[in-house]
């Protein structure tokens, strides 16, 4: 039987998932279901589904998983947080990205601070600026063991400048719910449920809490692909519900989708819980979890797809992750030459 990198060589090569093909135009080739068929040889793969101007282009589960399944989107759900943020700086709740964290969370600053905690904003934490210490990656085990994880987050010793390089942790985030927990007077999730409310399809499952039952902002969050699609349109659209009501400041998405840093491990943009970066020769925004959860919105085209895979394996060391963002290449190439 062949494995996923093998069959995908044997794809045609309007169909084959080379990485090139996410950073040039596609030729017209294949239609939307021949290259969803073809997705099949991703052998991590459960759901795609794709919207164009909020009408429903395709559909697939694959793999024995189904369209209604729901998966631990990981790190995607970075994206969620930040909209959160602007929700609450559209509710007056937060003063906006400029705002100081540390008076926020003063209750949780070691006893000797460092002084360069004062200078950490949200914006800092919403791009992965903050200059503290990376909770991601060999890190996180040490960090999610600690009694509390806000207070272990605020007292390592610091990785870098405020506003100085991109840092991706997830205790950036993580700092992030905390804060929406104490002005919002509700746990992240009351409060996700409620200011989401009005949006069809979206719906948080199962959530990780840290030991002072604080959700965990940036992982461990359970949704569908069809929740995270809603997501995705809710973007797509300006912030607005198909129906017209405002649920996340379109101002707020304008800010979100500027680059304001760039990952040093891929190169992308990022902006405020959002990569960026050329497929299909389209400017796309996605948010990314571990082990290929994917939610792109290609503004030029109208256009989102979700994606949900397999979350017991790294998509960015294995190359999964490009084979995804070169199936959003051929899923564009398809669309434009319908």
């Amino acid at each position: 039987m062949l494995n996923r990198r093998t069959a995908l060589i044997a794809l045609p090569l309007a169909l084959a998932a080379s990485r090139s093909l996410a950073q040039t135009r596609p030729a017209a080739g294949p239609d939307l279901k021949a290259v969803l068929d073809a997705a099949s040889s991703l052998t991590p793969l459960k759901v795609v589904l794709v919207k164009r101007e909020g009408r429903s282009l395709g559909e697939r589960a694959y793999n024995g998983h189904a369209l209604t399944g729901s998966t631990n989107i990981k790190s995607a759900s970075k994206s969620i947080i930040s909209a959160m943020v602007g929700i609450a700086i559209g509710r007056k709740l937060l003063e906006g990205p400029g705002q100081k964290i540390a008076p926020i969370l003063k209750s949780a600053l070691p006893t000797d601070p460092d002084p360069r905690l004062n200078d950490i904003t949200i914006g800092n934490l919403l791009s992965m600026q903050s200059g503290l210490a990376r909770m991601s990656g060999p890190n996180y085990g040490r960090w999610v063991s600690s009694g509390n994880w806000v207070r272990f987050a605020l007292s390592e010793p610091f990785d870098g400048e405020p506003g100085g390089d991109m840092l991706y942790s997830t205790a950036s985030t993580h700092l992030l719910s905390a804060i929406l927990t104490r002005v919002g007077r509700k746990s992240t999730l009351e409060l996700a449920r409620e200011w989401f409310s009005a949006v069809d399809d979206f719906r948080i499952g199962a959530w990780e809490r840290d030991p002072q039952g604080i959700y965990l902002g940036g992982n461990q969050m359970a949704m569908t692909a069809r929740s995270l699609l809603a997501f995705g349109e809710l973007y797509r659209n300006g912030g607005k519900t198909a129906e017209g009501r405002q649920v996340v400041p379109a101002e707020w998405i304008a800010a979100s989708w500027q680059v304001r840093t760039n990952s040093r491990f891929s190169g992308d943009g990022y902006g405020y819980g959002w990569f960026n970066r050329m497929i299909g020769g389209h400017g796309v925004w996605f948010g990314w979890g571990y082990g290929g959860q994917m939610i792109y919105v290609v503004p030029s085209l109208q256009m989102t797809v979700a994606m949900t895979s397999s979350d017991n394996g790294p998509s960015a060391r294995s190359g999964y992750r490009d084979d995804l963002h070169a199936l959003l290449g051929n899923i564009i190439g398809a669309v434009q030459s319908a």
